[in-house]
Order: structure tokens, then C-alpha cells, then sequence
């Protein structure tokens, strides 16, 4: 019995045979050519040949597994088409004489290279993107198929790497279970695997040697067991059968109420980063929204996104959540989250330093825009603002001043806004200790645990080798937030948790227990709060 440790996508259950797949990949040779011209329309059809195959990828994916998964196709098609990444394909072969293979997998490799450097764990995870949507222009100029394996029995697919389109053309009926040497927990494909209720476990170190024996992932563990001897199989088979009885079980919840036994209700709320994500909130029936990391929008762009492109977003999301509450964060940059075109220095101790509300203090043009598309989505549903990293009164009444000439200049423009909630995310001990001031001044506040945590026990959340001593259960923390609760309540303000902590079922009655009002989480682990609550006294 052979047993590695992975990090885990999904914790469920998979036993069977392993299926080792290894990819056919086009040789790319440096050729001098002549033709430059030729050269060039010859990518160009390729491009175009790729684009209606991720226009087919997208129409399955949407089939098989939603319209919000399925956008990932609609991200590969605009990287496509992206300037700066057909511009370099295009001057290395006009201007090296190059062949369309070789400049397609230099530009592809550069721009991975890219993605793959940058702090962000979401922009780190789009290097796999470039590297598929490369991959796919070189089968098409190279003439090698790219298909995936013929499965023929359910395995544990085990792969280097796993491209989103591989993923999505593979028989979901026959897979038990991804694993891989390589891949991010924030990939394309981990959110496909997650869709799809597949169990994955990533950075593996696998055997080809696997191939056809038995083995068991375990996703609560974060393991592969090879060749498992009986005990361990009968034990797995177990917790196997329990989540499939929870499950069946846990459907039963969609339409009912968060409420304890005694009456006591509990708004639970999802995080989302995207608009795609909604459709996951709908279909595990998220009572709202409660963070919407806003700052993808700035992620996802090669410049500021517009006022345009940022009320289209957010009024998408009003309108789909039909209603119900959508809490949007304002711009959360910097720290880990950085953006080329900001050109924010660096900095030594970056989670104490330039980000934020601070940059939105400082640059209040781009505040200013945000808050404009916010103000105008929130005529088309049920918005609320939150505001990050605030540490004291003084920023509060700077935020209404600005808020105060957004929605004049609006009036004079004849655009029509709503009443949009205002709200501050509680992250640092010092909100903590002024929070009953800042309670008068906003109508919530939602608990931040992440950074409150990483900013009490002085630990940098991001740095591996503290992972010992990083206690999300710590008194201080917990003393923190039952405070802020109260100070809270005691100001007129209701209060959520949006951080981690928020899907600690260990937690749960003890928040209730605090006088919480909200707590938000991703949406898989939605049904699961509302069944602990609904458990409670």
C-alpha cells in the first residue's frame, strides 16, 4: 500500500482503477521560412479554426455542466483574440522569418511565464489557460489530433496537467476522479471538477507506473492510496456511502429557511469573485451574496476597467440574483493581488502597506468611477457597498464625501442609482476597537477572519512555513469577533462573517451562539451551513 499526499479540490471519496494519461503533444521545430505573409495567414486560420472548436467546447460545457462553467471557453476564446498575444505571434514570424509553430509556442511559453510569476494565485492559475489555448494552435497548425483518452470503465484519471477543454471532452461518466503532478486550486479546471462534483487532487507527485491498478482518493486527507488493502477500502467504502446518503440528503434544503430550532434565522450568504460564479450561488441556493471580490474585474484587465465594463458586471449580477442582497467589496489591490498598470511599488511588508481603501483614498478618481457603476447597477437590484481595510472613523467620513459628490454628479446627469447599503469589512484589530464608533456611522459590518487573523497573530498568511503556527481558533480571535458583534448591534448595525471561518462547521453554533447574522461562504459549502444551522437549538 502505497500512499502520497496532494492538495485537495474537492473532499469526496473516489476507489477504482487508475487510467495514466499522457498527452500527444505537437513537435515544434525553429524553421526559417520566406513567406512571412503565408506564414501569418496560416495562424490566422488556425486561429479561427480554434475559436469554433471553443465555441463548441463551450456549447457542450454549458450542456453538461452550466453556463458559469462553461464561460471558461469564453475566457480561452477572448484570450485568443488577445492584442498583445497574437501581436508577438505575428512579429516573431514577420520579424525572425520564423515558422507559425515556433513563434505560437515562444509567445505561449512568455506569456505563461508571465501569469505564472505574478503574486495573485488567480492570475498565477491562467498560465494554464495560455498554455492550452497554445497547445491548441499548434495540433491545428501541426495537424495532430488533441483528443482526450477513450475511457471505457470509471477510473482515477492521473495526468501531468489537465487542460480545461481535455477536461471538458472527457467522458464524465467514466471519471471517478482527477489527479495531477501540476495544477492550481484556483485553475479552470479545479472550478470544472468541482462542477462536475468530481473529487481532484493536485501537485502529485504520480507514477506512470500506476496505470490499471487500484487506487483510493481521498479528498478529505488530501491522498492517493495505491493498491489499498482491504481494511482501508472497507473504511473508505464507508465514508463513501455516508456523503452519497448526505448528499440525496442535503437536496431536501433547497427552498428551506437557515433557522434554528428555536426560531432563530441566519442569513447565508456566498462569496464570488466573478459573474459566472452566480450561477453556482442560484443553483446551490445562496440566500445572497455577501462578497463579491470586485477586484477580479481589475485582475481579469490590461487597464483600469471602465465605468461601462464595471456597471454591466455588477448589474449582471443584480439582476440574476432576482432581488435577493449582493454585497459588493470595493477595489481590494495590492498586498498579493497586483496589477501592471497601477504600478504599485514594491514594498517590504506589502500586507501592511498600499492597498485597498488606501489606494482608493489617495487615487479617488479610480474610486470615484467604481463607485459611479456601482451606484447606477444598484437601480437593478439589491445592492450594498462594503468597504475594506478600514481602520478608524476619520476614513469613514472621507468615504461620504466621495460618496456624496458620486451620487450628486449622477443626479445632474439624470442617471437614476438606488439606496445601496453601506458597509466596512472588520479585518484589522484596530476596527475591532472602534467598532461601536464605526457601527453608527454604516448599516453592517462583515468580519474579515483571513486578514483579522493573519493581522492578530502577526502572522503572514501567505508564508508556508508558518502554517504551524497559524491558529484561526485562537481566543483572541474568536474575543474579537464576539466584540465586534456587539459593538455592532449595540451601534445599529447587522453582522456577518465572510471569511474562512464563516464554513467552519465547528464554529458555527458558536457564532449563533455570538448573535451573528450572516455568514457567507463558498457556494459548495452552502447547504451544508444551512443543515448545521438548521440542526441547532
Amino acid at each position: 500500500m502505497e500512499q502520497l499526499q496532494g492538495k485537495t479540490i474537492l473532499k469526496k471519496i473516489a476507489i477504482g482503477k487508475v487510467f495514466y494519461f499522457e498527452k500527444t503533444i505537437a513537435e515544434v521545430r525553429r524553421q526559417k521560412i520566406e513567406d512571412t505573409v503565408a506564414e501569418i495567414i496560416r495562424f490566422e486560420r488556425a486561429k479561427e479554426t480554434a475559436q469554433e472548436q471553443l465555441q463548441g467546447l463551450y456549447e457542450k460545457a454549458k450542456e453538461e455542466v452550466g453556463e458559469a462553467e462553461a464561460d471558461i471557453f469564453q475566457v480561452h476564446s477572448m484570450m485568443l483574440d488577445d492584442d498583445d498575444f497574437c501581436d508577438t505571434i505575428i512579429n516573431y514570424i514577420h520579424a525572425g522569418n520564423l515558422n507559425a509553430e515556433y513563434a505560437v509556442a515562444k509567445a505561449g511559453d512568455e506569456f505563461a511565464e508571465m501569469f505564472a510569476s505574478m503574486d495573485d494565485e488567480y492570475m498565477k492559475a491562467r498560465s494554464a489557460d495560455i498554455k492550452d489555448i497554445s497547445e491548441r494552435l499548434l495540433c491545428l497548425l501541426s495537424g495532430v489530433q488533441r483528443d482526450g483518452p477513450t475511457l471505457t470503465e470509471p477510473v482515477i484519471l492521473i495526468a501531468d496537467d489537465l487542460s480545461p477543454s481535455e477536461t471538458v471532452q472527457m467522458d464524465k461518466s467514466n471519471i471517478l476522479a482527477f489527479v495531477t503532478r501540476a495544477g492550481s486550486v484556483n485553475s479552470h479546471t479545479a472550478i470544472l471538477a468541482r462542477s462536475m462534483d468530481i473529487p481532484a487532487l493536485i501537485e502529485v507527485k504520480i507514477d506512470k507506473a500506476w496505470h490499471g491498478r487500484m487506487a483510493v482518493v481521498d479528498g478529505y486527507q488530501g491522498t492517493i492510496v495505491i493498491d489499498p488493502d482491504a481494511v482501508y477500502l472497507e473504511e473508505l467504502r464507508g465514508i463513501q456511502e455516508r456523503d452519497k446518503q448526505k448528499a440525496e440528503a442535503q437536496k431536501a434544503l433547497i427552498g428551506q429557511k437557515s433557522m434554528t430550532k428555536s426560531g432563530k434565522e441566519i442569513n447565508v450568504y456566498a462569496n464570488i469573485g466573478t459573474v459566472s460564479d452566480v450561477a453556482f450561488v442560484l443553483q446551490q441556493d445562496g440566500e445572497g451574496i455577501g462578497l463579491f471580490r470586485s477586484e477580479f474585474l481589475y485582475l481579469e484587465s490590461k487597464a483600469l476597467p471602465t465605468e461601462e465594463e464595471q456597471f454591466l458586471a455588477y448589474k449582471e449580477v443584480a439582476e440574476k440574483m432576482e432581488g435577493k442582497p449582493v454585497i459588493i467589496r470595493t477595489l481590494d489591490i495590492g498586498a498579493d493581488k497586483q496589477v501592471d498598470y497601477l504600478d504599485l511599488a514594491e514594498e517590504e511588508n506589502p500586507a501592511l502597506g498600499y492597498r485597498a481603501i488606501r489606494i482608493c483614498l489617495t487615487q479617488t478618481e479610480i474610486f470615484k468611477t467604481q463607485l459611479r457603476a456601482i451606484y447606477r447597477a444598484s437601480a437593478f437590484g439589491e445592492i450594498a457597498i462594503m468597504f475594506p481595510m478600514i481602520i478608524s472613523v476619520e476614513e469613514l467620513a472621507q468615504i461620504k464625501v466621495i460618496l456624496e459628490s458620486v451620487k450628486i454628479g449622477l443626479s445632474e446627469q439624470g442617471i437614476p442609482y438606488g439606496d445601496p447599503q453601506i458597509g466596512v469589512m472588520i479585518e484589522t484589530p484596530a476596527a475591532v476597537m472602534v467598532s461601536e464608533e464605526l457601527a453608527q456611522e454604516v448599516d453592517f459590518f462583515s468580519i474579515g477572519t483571513n486578514d483579522l487573523t493573519q493581522y492578530t497573530l502577526a502572522i503572514d498568511r501567505q508564508n508556508p512555513k508558518l502554517d504551524h503556527f497559524y491558529d484561526a481558533h485562537h481566543p483572541a480571535i474568536l474575543k474579537m469577533i464576539q466584540m465586534t458583534i456587539e459593538n455592532g448591534h449595540k451601534g445599529g448595525a447587522w453582522v456577518g462573517i465572510c471569511g474562512e471561518l464563516a464554513a467552519d462547521l465547528e464554529l458555527t453554533e458558536q457564532f449563533v451562539e455570538m448573535g451573528v447574522d450572516e455568514l457567507s461562504v463558498s457556494p459548495p459549502f452552502i447547504l451544508s451551513l444551512r443543515e448545521k444551522i438548521r440542526g441547532l437549538e
